[in-house]
């Protein structure tokens, strides 16, 4: 027994290793049958068309193919209206020489050849029916208010059973409602019937689908009497009948149930599982709720339903019992096909479900396998079948019958026992593209018997792609659940088993992703304007895109407007149809990226409409309109306005607004006004057109409701009083002849008002008043019919006049040299006579104290707004005397001023000196001079010099100080430090302190050659900064023993000429072998190792003055003036021809082309090289 079961699950684990790789035949091999495509099992034809029943059928070599007709067998030959197709099974019936009906038998197909035969299922062919209505006579129907209805339809039984829905004589849908619907079979239900039901075109259509055909009950004439109100009544069911009922529905079908009930007033249907909840996503309410849809019907759906009537007088209940059955299903698929090596071992199953349970037959060939041939390799247990050790020869094909009460399931699987090598199916090199970081699957669809084992490698094969991040399937398909770029490359697929090996080569490009970058956006667009949608995309460079536009979801309208570039979309001249949602696709051959934006089309809204006047009063209206479209922009708020045909007939002024929300307005009128309305809406692009105005109102003229505002006194003149005042608008005159009653009186007199009437004016003048007096008036408004309210009291003063005093007890306190503060006694307000505007200072520098300043006399003023009796005089010079006055003033001008006052200064601290500069620079000293400051300020008591060195890092040394007399103007500073750069600060200082320093560089000299013009001038020389090593002892004794060994030469020379004549230079040069010694270029007249570019340079440590004078140097003089300098000439042999000369003879040459550096002593010796 234990053996057995092992068995049982080595042969369950084979079947399942050749079910999940199982794989289509190559039609080159030889294979038993395998149906292909057949007619459905209930196979319903349109008599009108020949009847074809397929049957398609592949095998190796092909099958021949034979019918059945009614279990028995269909000889086709005999019949002349049928034909099978060549190379097929599927029948031809031709119905123009016979009758449809003719032909309505159970069929089934058989395909064979020498390896099995299969079969097809049964296949029962109908005609559809569509027959005609039975005659019938239709009674009207009478019927009280209030009761319920039913309109039976009845339609003819058909082939598929017809479509049904009520119309009316113009072949439109009766409406239907919680009140009236219509069953599942087609009756239409009355809840309670109202007098509008009446009607004489109740019409009950029955359509067929098959042949597109419409029947038509006769009309039912329907007349609801309205006598007395129907009593109320609790609900009533009226389907399903009694308190419960039952419903049986096979599963996989769709559920329908429905509670239909009668009732005043019309009850509400409510549903309910009673055993459980029902299936949300399955479940549909149709019929205003009378019908619980429940589609896909499963086991779980079985169980009590209840359905609730309700309305304000009660409820009732129906239960419906629910029962599912259902037809045989497979639990794990039908039967597959298996393909066996010789000696190999399976199964096969035909797992089947159903309620009632299903009962299972087996057949091979068609033929019940009880009947076949035995088998020692097969073993048949229920619905499993089980191969031992098959052999070749032994392939068939096995059918499945699974059957119950619902239905069956007939399935053909063949087992093909092959010995064949592996071979790869799919194409050899083949390219896949995917997108980086998406599943990538490589297939390697292959077939061998026994079956082959695949195995995968990449690149250079160094191992097999097992585990992560590749995932090998069954069916050989390498899956790589994120692709990157590096996964990239060639693939190697090999397939093998026991009799070969193949293998195949494949390459996987893993592509960037196509991304939007910039998507479209919102857009608001005004009409008439143009709108760009951007779409900026990113792609693999290698993939071709493709931009695509949408509209709505549907194609963009074939428009010129619409401008199509590689990334926007442009829309021009923008009109409302535009509006909608855009979408840009970018699509590539392996993906695509999408993005949306809405266009909103925007307008000024269309004017309002229908303007209407209603609940006119004395002084009010109410005005009503009815809003014009306001294009996708919601208005903010109206604009009311008014037009007075009695005044400004053809102006429009504006009267109220009011909230974009309200469409009414409650207006106030005045008297006297002949008003039209119009109405301007507005939103946020702008004001709509105008409305067409409102019919006219007239309004009764009145009184004035008002008195001119604004009203002032005022005098132009010292003796007069201007009233003025702003008027009234016609708008607030309220009738006709305005005029205004001008009132008058002094305020601090007790005396009567004066009064005059003025016309047609906003101002009166009023003469010979006493100056600068207050007054109280008042402006009244009337017209014919009478005055205006009272008015109220206004103030306003007489004409002014100038002042006639000036300020008393003026004083000036100092603060200090450059402030003071004046005093003085405010004026009385009657000899200001106006009103007081403030004081001004009038105030002037006499002169200086100080004798070297110039007397100026220049008048400055400050004016003082409001009554102050105290002010700083700011900005004043010290050591000075000012005067000043002081004068109040009005409106009118200014008053007398007050007695001239003296303001004394004392002394203030120094300006800087007005300049300083550094003359005769030495080698330890130099001279300063300087001017005194121009502001003085007082008397200049003396000095103060600071002065530090700067080095070249601009750091600053210690600082020394030296305290100078007044009197001085220059200073010569000694014992400096040479080749120095010193910083020089000097500020003046009086009994008041030190003014500001005025600052200066300069730099101390070293050496210094002095190039002289012709006589005795002076050139200009440049500062030498080389060391002074004149001043070194080993230098004076080294030019001594030059200075002697020169004089030998020369009386040698002069004794060689004496003896024979010119001294052979250029001989000795030639034969010269001294290395040290090089000959003179032609170019620049210089010798070899010592050249001019030398002479330029300075020594080391050397620096050239600041102010850029060169100074004549004793230890200079002396080579000078033997005119050893570079004054040398040579002939073309390069021998001295030059001359002992002495210092004349040197400086006549030294003006215009001598560099203006000190000799080198280097180059005296260079020069002396050539008398050796």
């Amino acid at each position: 027994m234990m053996e057995r079961r092992r068995m049982d699950a080595a042969l369950l684990g084979l079947f399942l290793v050749h079910l999940a790789t199982a794989l289509e035949v190559p039609l080159d091999l030889p294979q038993p049958p395998t149906i292909t495509h057949q007619s459905p099992k209930n196979y319903i034809i349109d008599p009108r068309e020949n009847i074809i029943i397929h049957c398609e059928a592949k095998g190796k070599p092909h099958p021949s193919f034979s019918w059945t007709r009614n279990g028995t067998h269909f000889d086709i030959d005999e019949d002349p209206n049928v034909t099978m197709k060549p190379n097929s099974g599927t029948l031809v019936v031709d119905i123009s020489r016979a009758k449809a009906e003719h032909y309505e038998f159970v069929y089934q197909c058989t395909a064979r050849n020498k390896h099995g035969t299969a079969v097809s299922n049964n296949i029962v062919v109908q005609q559809s029916r569509s027959p005609l209505w039975s005659k019938e006579r239709v009674d009207p129907i009478v019927i009280s208010e209030g009761r319920s209805l039913v309109l039976r339809c009845r339609p003819p039984a058909g082939l598929p059973p017809p479509i049904i829905f009520w119309m009316d004589n113009y072949f439109q849908r009766l409406p239907q409602s919680a009140r009236v619907s219509q069953s599942l079979n087609g009756d239409l239900y009355f809840s309670n019937v109202l007098q509008e039901d009446s009607r004489n075109d109740y019409i009950c259509y029955a359509r067929f689908p098959y042949t597109q055909t419409i029947q038509q009950k006769q009309p039912i004439v329907v007349k609801v009497l309205n006598q007395e109100p129907a009593d109320e009544r609790k609900p009533n069911f009226l389907i399903p009948s009694g308190p419960s009922s039952s419903k049986t529905v096979l599963r996989g079908q769709v559920l329908e149930m429905e509670c239909i009930a009668e009732g005043l007033p019309t009850p509400e249907i409510s549903w309910a599982k009673v055993s459980g909840e029902l299936p949300t996503k399955r479940t549909s309410f149709l019929h205003y709720d009378k019908t619980l849809r429940i589609v896909d019907v499963s086991e779980s759906d079985a169980g009590e339903y209840r359905c609730t009537a309700r309305n304000p007088l009660g409820s009732v209940h129906q239960t419906i019992r629910v029962t599912v059955k259902a037809a045989p299903y497979w639990i794990s698929g039908a039967p597959r096909n298996l393909v066996l090596a010789p000696g190999e071992s399976s199964v096969l199953t035909c797992r089947a479900s159903g309620t009632p349970k299903p009962s299972v037959s087996w057949a091979m060939n068609g033929i019940p396998i009880e009947n076949s041939p035995k088998d020692l390799s097969r073993k048949v247990e229920d619905d499993t079948i089980i191969f031992t050790d098959v052999q070749a020869g032994s392939s068939a094909v096995y059918q499945c019958n699974v059957s119950n009460d619902y239905g069956y399931l007939l399935s053909n699987a063949f087992v093909n026992v092959l010995s064949e090598p592996p071979r790869v199916l799919t194409q050899n090199n083949k390219v896949y593209q995917v997108i980086k970081n998406r599943q990538a699957s490589i297939d390697c669809a292959s077939f061998g018997s026994p079956i082959p084992k695949i195995t995968w490698f990449k690149d250079s094969r160094s191992s097999t792609l097992d585990g992560d991040p590749y995932v090998l399937h069954d069916n050989g398909t390498l899956e790589i659940h994120t692709a990157q770029a590096h996964n990239s490359g060639k693939y190697t697929c090999v397939a093998r088993n026991s009799l070969g090996i193949y293998e195949n080569h494949i390459y996987l490009e893993v592509k960037e992703p196509t991304r939007i970058l910039k998507q479209p956006e919102y857009k608001v667009v005004q009409l008439g304007r143009s709108a760009v949608f951007e779409c900026k995309v990113k792609h693999d460079p290698s993939l071709i895109p493709t931009m695509t536009w949408l509209k709505d979801d549907g194609e963009l309208p074939d428009d010129e407007r619409l401008i199509v570039d590689s990334d926007s979309l442009t829309i021009v001249d923008v009109s409302e149809s535009d509006a909608g949602v855009y979408t840009c696709i970018m699509n590539t051959t392996l993906d695509h990226d999408s993005a949306s934006a809405e266009l909103t089309v925007v307008e000024r809204p269309d004017p309002p409409t229908d303007l209407e006047l209603t609940d006119q009063k004395k002084r009010s209206v109410q005005l009503t309109w009815i809003p014009g479209d306001e294009h996708n922009s919601p208005i903010q708020k109206f604009l009311i306005q008014y037009e007075d045909f009695l005044h400004h007939r053809g102006h429009w002024h504006n009267l109220t607004e009011v909230p974009g929300t309200r469409t009414t307005a409650h207006l106030k009128l005045s008297p006297y006004i002949h008003y039209t309305f119009r109405v301007l809406a507005l939103n946020a692009v702008d004001f709509s057109r105008p409305s067409f105005p409102s019919r006219m109102v007239k309004t009764e003229p009145a009184a004035p409701d008002e008195n001119p505002t604004g009203v002032q006194g005022f005098g132009t003149e010292h003796d007069n009083l201007v009233i003025s005042w702003k008027p009234l608008s016609g708008l607030q005159a309220n009738g006709p002849g305005l005029h205004y009653k001008v009132m008058w009186r002094q305020k601090v007199v007790d005396s009567d008002w004066t009064t005059v009437t003025v016309a047609n004016n906003s101002k009166f003048v009023v003469s010979g008043t006493p100056t600068f007096v207050p007054y109280e008036l008042k402006v009244q408004a009337v017209n014919d019919h009478g005055a205006g309210p009272e008015p109220a009291v206004a103030h306003g003063y007489s004409g002014e006049d100038l002042p006639v005093a000036a300020p008393d007890n003026v004083q000036a306190v100092l603060l200090n040299s450059t402030l003071a503060e004046v005093h003085w006694d405010p004026v009385p307000a009657k000899l200001i006579r106006g009103h007081l505007k403030g004081y001004k200072v009038y105030y002037w520098k006499e002169h200086s104290l100080h004798k070297h300043n110039p007397h100026l006399v220049k008048s400055q003023i400050l004016t003082f707004s409001g009554n102050h009796t105290r002010r700083m005089l700011p900005d004043l010079h010290p050591f000075s005397l000012y005067l000043f006055n002081v004068r109040v003033y009005n409106g009118k001008g200014e008053g007398p001023p007050s007695p001239n006052h003296q303001i004394v200064t004392p002394e203030g601290v120094p300006s800087a000196p007005s300049s300083l500069r550094v003359s005769n620079p030495n080698l330890d000293s130099l001279t300063l001079e300087w001017s005194p400051p121009h502001e003085r300020n007082g008397h200049i008591t003396g000095y103060t010099l600071r002065y530090q060195p700067v080095n070249d890092s601009n750091e600053l040394g210690p600082v020394e100080e030296l305290a100078l007399p007044a009197n001085e103007t220059s200073l010569t500073l000694l014992n400096l430090k040479y080749s120095t750069r010193y910083k020089f600060y000097l500020n003046a200082i009086t009994v008041r302190g030190a003014g500001p320093p005025i600052s200066e560089e300069a730099v101390t000299v070293m050496d210094e050659a002095l190039i002289s013009q012709h006589g005795a001038d002076v050139g200009a020389a440049v500062a030498s900064r080389q060391v002074d090593i004149a001043t070194q002892g080993w230098f004076i004794g080294l030019m001594c023993a030059i200075a002697l060994l020169i004089l030998i030469l020369l009386i040698i020379c002069f004794i060689q000429r004496n003896k024979g004549g010119k001294y052979p230079v250029k001989e000795k040069e030639d034969a010269h072998t001294d290395p040290e010694f090089q000959p003179m270029k032609d170019d620049d007249c210089t010798f070899g190792e010592y050249s001019d570019n030398e002479d330029h340079k300075p020594l080391k440590g050397s620096r050239t003055p600041s102010n850029g004078t060169v100074k004549r140097d004793d230890s200079d003089d002396s080579l000078v003036d033997y005119g050893e300098g570079g004054d040398g000439q040579f002939n073309e042999d390069g021998s001295f021809i030059g001359q002992y000369s002495g210092k004349s003879a040197s400086r006549e040459t030294a003006g215009g082309h001598e560099s203006s550096e000190a000799p080198s002593p280097i180059n005296t010796m260079n020069s002396l090289n050539s008398f050796v």
